[in-house]
């Protein structure tokens, strides 16, 4: 008994470390095979070293942005269709390869520093666990339970589809452990009907949102204890009076610097749409962060853009993401020169 008892345990090591394996698999690929290319550039700043981020942050945050686009992609073609038709596989992969360009891209802006690296591996390590035991599921017992339901979406279909999209616009602006995982819970409760199907949604998105719920917990305590990153940065901008600076929500004017203004921002979405109403008002950009480039996304119908880092097919929508790498003198006139405006503008 106690050496069959052996045999199973050992059995189940070896899975275990071969699941580990796969899972750190990519992060040994990137780790290797796309280290950053080229000598660093040289910029000097007028910004005070106090108000200068890192530069390869630019592009070290799009692995973030990734996996909220990926939930966006996800709430779109659960909308109409059924988990099983998202491209779980699709959505790790274009994870980890824009990773690597990223990564190889960095060289010109000194490379990436270990925490964020560490950083980019552990939240796309855990994006391709999430993924992957989701596809499981929704590819096996979740298609079976979408055959008997047959083709039309139960009431708790459509709300999960809701619940994606809300949880995908939340994160834009918010790290993803502030989300009410247990109101979701309480939703699916209230609204599940008695059909086979809502049953089983209740089972497997109920005991999901369970884990994140507790999960999000623990990391909420760590940040707290670490302290939060900050959300403001500071920009030189000009070609806008102070007046005109100051009449933008959000902005404070600090003063005459080089030949712009030096002004306080917010960041992260918010920024985006200040950028673009910025440079529509006539305003150029001189640096930003203390740095002379920056990322921004753009999606188009075209499957390729000229000058793109990486051009990413979107799920659900028919179109293409594209990572674009700009001079920040030469931003506003990018965002001025996009009819259908920038999707998203990378901070550092």
């Amino acid at each position: 008994m106690i050496r069959r008892v052996g045999r199973w345990l050992g059995r189940l090591l070896l899975v275990v470390i071969a699941l580990v394996a796969v899972l750190l698999a990519p992060v040994g690929y990137v780790e290797t095979m796309c280290r950053p290319e080229g000598a660093p550039d040289v910029y000097v700043s007028l910004l005070p070293p106090e108000h200068r981020r890192a530069e390869a942050r630019t592009l070290l945050t799009y692995p973030e942005w990734h996996i909220v686009h990926a939930y966006d992609d996800y709430a779109r073609v659960i909308a109409t269709e059924d988990p099983q038709d998202f491209g779980f596989g699709r959505a790790i992969g274009q994870y980890w390869s824009s990773l690597c360009t990223l990564s190889r891209r960095s060289g010109p802006m000194g490379g990436v520093d270990g925490p964020t690296r560490q950083l980019v591996y552990v939240i796309g390590v855990s994006f391709t666990a999430e993924l992957a035991m989701k596809a499981l599921y929704e590819e096996t017992l979740g298609r079976l339970f979408v055959a008997l339901r047959g083709p039309d979406h139960s009431p708790l279909d459509r709300l999960s589809a809701d619940q994606a999209a809300a949880y995908a616009t939340f994160l834009q602006q918010t790290p993803w452990y502030l989300w009410d995982f247990d109101g979701d819970i309480r939703a699916l409760e209230a609204a599940r009907t008695d059909v086979l199907r809502d049953r089983e949604r209740r089972l497997a998105l109920g005991g999901e949102y369970a884990a994140k719920a507790a999960y999000a917990k623990v990391i909420a305590q760590a940040v707290a204890a670490t302290g939060f990153d900050e959300l403001t940065l500071r920009m030189v901008v000009r070609g806008l009076a102070p007046q005109q600076l100051e009449a933008f929500d959000g902005v404070t004017v600090i003063g005459p610097l080089g030949p712009g203004i030096e002004i306080e921002t917010p960041r992260y979405r918010e920024l985006t749409r200040l950028l673009e109403r910025m440079a529509h008002a006539g305003g150029d950009f001189v640096e930003i962060a203390g740095n002379d480039q920056i990322m921004f996304t753009v999606t188009t119908s075209e499957a390729t853009l000229p000058g793109a880092l990486a051009s990413l097919p979107r799920q659900g929508y028919g179109d293409t993401r594209h990572l674009a790498l700009v001079k920040v003198s030469e931003l506003a006139e990018r965002l001025r020169g996009l009819p259908g405006g920038v999707e998203h503008i990378h901070d550092y």
